[in-house]
């Protein structure tokens, strides 16, 4: 019995997307997929002076069509400026001084290939959390590149013999409970509760990226919302 989750890369996503990762046995990262120009692929959120203030990979100029793995870091990006914008926001963290040293380490990472980089800081951020789930690449997994959307997700879970696939809860109506069964996948989803910490200020800024979670929480804190603070529904459910 194998349970997977796919998604698309991101870089230093929000908690749910480690939840996830978490909770499955394996956890496969799309490479082949186009590059979404307005996602979230290579930019997040930080809370700065008590707002929520977006950081990013830049990316050398190319077309909009071409895969994540198509992609380059800008020769103009500079890790030690995105490092000390980190630094600026979040030095008198209670949990500063155990987390930059991991961002340092991911933003040194000598690669101009936009996945790579991204694949790379998940690997860093896994390890720091302390999940032990492997990380697959899509295009090293799945036997055929002609499938799209649900088809796709289909045949990897064939590829890699899985009875279960676990989507976060925002992909609720890509998918078809029946048409899994038919193919002996069970579908199931993971909705992240409401969870909230102390930051700085009194008010909470929610769905930040997973940098701001180990900025203010201790690793056994961290460690019990990637495993007990969602829910997994079925289609039903919802």
């Amino acid at each position: 019995m194998t349970n997977i989750g796919i998604m698309q890369p991101y870089f230093l996503p929000y908690i749910g997307y480690f939840q996830l990762i978490a909770h499955v046995d394996r956890f496969v990262v799309y490479d082949r997929i186009e590059y979404t120009k307005k996602g979230w692929v290579n930019r997040n959120r930080m809370l700065r002076n008590g707002m929520p203030a977006t950081f990013s990979i830049p990316l050398a100029k190319a077309s909009d069509h071409l895969d994540v793995r198509e992609r380059k870091v800008a020769e103009s990006f500079d890790p030690i400026k995105l490092a000390n914008q980190f630094r600026g926001a979040y030095a008198k963290a209670p949990h500063f001084k155990a987390t930059m040293p991991l961002l340092e380490t991911i933003l040194k990472y000598q690669s101009q290939n936009l996945f790579d980089f991204i694949f790379y800081s998940l690997e860093q951020v896994c390890n720091f959390l302390k999940i032990d789930t492997p990380l697959d690449i899509s295009s090293q997994v799945e036997s055929s590149s002609n499938l799209r959307g649900q088809d796709r997700v289909l045949g990897i879970c064939n590829d890699l013999k899985a009875s279960t696939y676990t989507n976060p809860i925002g992909g609720l109506e890509l998918y078809e409970a029946n048409v899994f069964l038919k193919n002996n996948v069970e579908l199931r989803f993971l909705q992240t509760r409401d969870i909230t910490y102390h930051q700085f200020h009194d008010s909470f800024e929610p769905a930040l990226s997973i940098v701001d979670v180990m900025m203010f929480n201790p690793p056994e804190q961290i460690a019990k919302m990637l495993r007990n603070e969602y829910d997994i529904l079925e289609k039903d459910d919802v």
